[in-house]
């Protein structure tokens, strides 16, 4: 099993889209009535204003994530000094695999080396069990002075650092 991480390319957009969704969706965290599922699925803007990066599991995309950075359009928590991942997602049908934990050490790598940067940051959801120990495992710590709750719902976020 080979897992490669790389930016994504226009060919890989409606895979991103695909897997995102259905991550979401499969996950229990959104439903098809919820309008952010059209913002998941645009791959299209999100490697237009953000990084956009794909996990492929032998050779096939299987896993996605993007990133950015304080005062990005896809920024919801960078602070200056943090590169922020979001929408991080696994194609359901292969979760498990190690596709996650590599895009995560993919992210941690890259932070490394860029000028300016010393932490990586992430929200994610306050019940969202199996991604906490994904994070907690990598050295990321809960935030909890940073934790928000979406406007206009009742979804409390969690926000976890890894300094760098």
């Amino acid at each position: 099993m080979s897992i490669t991480v790389r930016p994504a390319v226009a060919a890989d957009y409606d895979d991103v889209a695909r897997l995102t969704r259905a991550a979401y969706l499969h996950g229990g965290h959104l439903t098809e009535a919820d309008a952010y599922l059209e913002r998941l699925g645009d791959a299209a803007h999100r490697a237009e204003h953000a990084m956009l990066w794909v996990a492929e599991l032998d050779g096939k995309v299987a896993g996605a994530v993007t990133l950015t950075l304080a005062g990005g359009p896809y920024a919801d928590i960078a602070r200056p000094g943090e590169l922020e991942f979001r929408m991080l997602a696994v194609d359901p049908a292969v979760q498990r695999s190690g596709v996650g934990r590599a895009l995560v050490r993919a992210i941690i790598d890259h932070a490394r080396n860029l000028d300016g940067i010393d932490a990586v940051s992430l929200t994610t959801g306050s019940d969202w069990w199996r991604a906490h120990r994904l994070y907690e495992s990598l050295g990321f710590v809960h935030v909890p002075e940073r934790d928000w709750t979406v406007p206009g719902t009742a979804i409390r976020l969690w926000v976890f650092r890894l300094e760098v």
